[in-house]
């Protein structure tokens, strides 16, 4: 059960959030700030040692950690903490993890992008050898020994010389007066001696949530709780003009309803009905005999056709903006060997996660303060949403991080929270909005669709020589600050639509021509898991494919040569991060090895494909082999996937869940989700009309491979996502001949003869 901080706790987040963001960045702070009596972690008792935001230890040795980002199914709860862990000298199964809430105290604090681990793990390293290196020199202090003669151990420190051994919890009160050590004075652990990193560990979680156990934001509850649901135009961006609001709140057990007027941001607080009622059931079957008058606005002139036929127009024009012009497209065309033109079209789809959107609030009129309990994967900016829809400052508003059942980037966005706020701020008690399977399908902020016209040359060698891709993509009008002070209308690209010009293979051919022109729509888009990628792997991975036997030649070994001899790319590459060839070969390289590509021959009706993708910091590589049956039945029957991302990886367990995810959730958005638009409004409403993966359709054998350099660390959640649809369509095309150009998979006619 989910219940507000103690103040107990707010005090001391408040008090501390110096000392512990210090302590976090890497300085030195004047002292730990576990000698506060109001310690203010759950269950703290005066006296523990904190000498930090995110570690506790209790007189009796007991280990409490903080995680401070949100979990999404990612493992991140689990394996930050673990990085703790290790280089405080704990025993893993004596240690307890708790959810942080939102403060400052935590730093950034978000699950987006695959950026947790990188964005903490150094610091998080430097946070448990300080720890332990203050209970190393309590216990020094206590035998009157140099701290060189002691070592950390499996929950306590050993004198080596005698043998005398002192528990963490005997030396607690005697750290917590030790000033904080400077950072040039703590050394990190060799890797070579970690006993917890790169093992396999179960999720912290794992035994509360196959119990049922109260633990997701849907799962919350509040004495006098109220239960609401909240209903929007069919068309987004539309807005009510009149509702049955008497007949509703005639209906049992509901105790509001009313209009939200909301605002003109397509991702904020849209304009609705709200229904409030004593339970969640009652308020579904009130909203059943709603009736509400919309006005829909100029989106309801949109559809999905509509659109194709916009974008078979612009196909045509000069691109909009260019996004990279290298050398002479058209004569490399003119002189090239073989040459292939094609286009490659996906839908609109639907984040689909299994806990429908939801957040408690409570707004506390006499005071203005405004608590919420929500599943989201970006708090802060949840927070500063709610702040600046209703002017409430940021000090006033709580924010307590529940578990998300599932994420995949939709709770980025924070529009379920400003309308649990917005309905919490007319009713006097708690409120717990839960939406509706069919708003989570038809109000999501969706991936994008797309359109991309492509021309591509090999020279008789089988060279590229030649690539030209002009990307017609979707864009919302919104009105932009300028640096006069006024504003101008623009059309901004959504979440994943907009293409860079440093894509593979733009940055390694000497003429390539890269253009966009964005289709006008009312449709709110969001971050798609592997933003981007996901679709923008399918497509140039496909088409290097195609590039690649019009040029008769091995998929693998044409790939190794178009990546070339350099170990880097300049350019921006991705969030500034440039790409590293050397890495990406040894991947490909790696998995051509571990799959035996080239060393089996398939009969009629089997094949298998191969793509890669620098996605999220990782680089990975994969084949898919595949069997078509005459009927045009597919069956993935293997997946192999090697990854790079980087020196250690964290939680194996957690890895490998990560890699057989994403192959899973790759190869179900490949095959099954679209959303058809008709007047404005998403046509699907529910799984009936919107499949996923089933379990007998997933792949029996998914091998993950991890390849340990010296790079910094990196996320896992995305980077395999990307390379699971091409492997598979260039998996199809080698058994069948057939290509696919248009997703899903399931409007394909595979059968062949």
């Amino acid at each position: 059960m989910s219940r507000p901080a103690s103040p107990a706790r707010r005090r001391f987040l408040g008090r501390s959030a110096g000392a512990g963001v210090a302590l976090l960045l890497g300085v030195q702070a004047d002292g730990a700030i576990a000698a506060l009596s109001d310690n203010g972690q759950a269950g703290a008792a005066p006296g523990d040692f904190m000498p930090n935001a995110f570690i506790r230890i209790g007189t009796d040795g007991r280990v409490t950690l903080v995680s401070k980002q949100p979990e999404i199914g990612q493992g991140i709860k689990t394996s930050l903490p673990m990085v703790l862990a290790e280089e405080l000298e704990v025993d893993w199964k004596s240690v307890r993890v708790v959810q942080g809430d939102l403060n400052p105290i935590y730093g950034s604090q978000g699950a987006g992008g695959s950026t947790s681990t990188p964005a903490n793990y150094d610091n998080f390293h430097r946070l448990g050898a300080t720890a332990r290196t203050m209970l190393v020199r309590a216990a020094a202090q206590a035998w009157n020994v140099a701290a060189a003669e002691c070592r950390a151990e499996n929950g306590a420190v050993v004198h080596g010389a005698s043998g005398r051994t002192l528990g963490y919890g005997a030396l607690v009160r005697t750290a917590s007066t030790l000033p904080v050590p400077l950072a040039a004075s703590v050394v990190l652990k060799d890797p070579a001696t970690y006993r917890l990193l790169g093992t396999r560990v179960g999720g912290v979680d794992n035994a509360l949530v196959v119990s049922g156990r109260p633990l997701f934001g849907i799962d919350t509850r509040l004495p006098g709780m109220l239960y609401a649901t909240y209903v929007k135009c069919p068309v987004p961006g539309g807005r009510p003009v009149e509702a049955n609001l008497a007949a509703i709140k005639a209906m049992p057990g509901v105790k509001a309803a009313f209009i939200v007027e909301g605002t003109e941001n397509l991702n904020g607080l849209r304009p609705g009905v709200a229904i409030v009622a004593d339970s969640t059931w009652n308020a579904f079957r009130a909203r059943k005999t709603l009736r509400v008058t919309w006005d829909e606005g100029e989106g309801a002139r949109h559809s999905w056709p509509g659109f194709v036929a916009q974008a078979q127009a612009a196909s045509g024009q000069p691109g909009a903006a260019v996004m990279r012009k290298d050398g002479d497209v058209d004569a490399a065309l003119a002189g090239a060997a073989r040459t292939v033109e094609a286009n490659y079209v996906y839908p609109f789809i639907s984040h689909a996660s299994m806990e429908p959107q939801n957040c408690t609030a409570w707004f506390k009129p006499a005071d203005g303060t405004l608590e919420l309990w929500a599943p989201t994967q970006n708090p802060g900016a949840g927070q500063a949403l709610v702040a600046a829809t209703f002017n409430i400052p940021k000090d006033k508003i709580t924010l307590h991080i529940t578990r998300s059942g599932g994420g995949f980037g939709r709770r980025l966005s924070s529009d379920f929270i400003v309308e649990a706020a917005a309905i919490a701020q007319r009713v006097k008690a708690p409120v717990k909005l839960t939406w509706m399977r069919e708003d989570d399908l038809q109000h999501d902020h969706f991936r994008a669709g797309g359109f991309h016209f492509l021309r591509g040359g090999v020279d008789a060698e089988g060279k590229v020589v030649a690539w030209h891709d002009h990307f017609v993509t979707f864009a919302n009008r919104v009105d932009r600050k300028e640096s006069d002070g006024g504003t101008a209308s623009v059309l901004l690209a959504g979440s994943g639509a907009n293409l860079s010009g440093d894509e593979f293979p733009g940055r390694w051919l000497a003429n390539c021509l890269i253009e966009q022109t964005p289709l006008e729509c009312r449709i709110p888009m969001g971050p798609w898991r592997a933003p981007g990628s996901n679709v923008f792997a399918w497509v140039f991975h496909s088409f290097i494919d195609e590039l690649a036997h019009a040029a008769g030649r091995d998929p693998v070994a044409f790939r190794l040569d178009l990546l070339g001899d350099k170990d880097l790319v300049a350019g921006t590459g991705e969030r500034g991060v440039p790409y590293n060839v050397g890495r990406m070969r040894a991947v490909l390289n790696a998995v051509a090895e571990k799959s035996g590509w080239g060393r089996r021959t398939f009969a009629r009706g089997q094949g298998a494909g191969v793509a890669f993708h620098f996605s999220h910091r990782g680089y990975v590589a994969e084949v898919a082999e595949v069997t078509v049956s005459k009927e045009g039945r597919l069956r993935v029957d293997r997946v192999v996937v090697v990854a790079d991302v980087g020196a250690q990886v964290v939680n194996l367990s957690g890895a490998e869940n990560q890699v057989q995810g994403a192959v899973i959730d790759g190869l179900s958005t490949l095959m099954y989700p679209a959303l058809d638009i008709d007047k404005g409004r998403i046509v699907q409403s529910n799984f009936h009309d919107y499949p996923l993966l089933r379990m007998p359709d997933t792949p029996p054998r998914v091998e993950a491979h991890f390849l340990k350099t010296a790079y910094p660390v990196t996320g896992l959640g995305e980077p395999a996502l990307p390379p699971l649809a091409p492997a598979v369509c260039n998996a199809i095309f080698a058994a069948t001949g057939k290509r696919v150009r248009e997703l899903p998979l399931a409007k394909a006619d595979l059968s062949w003869s």
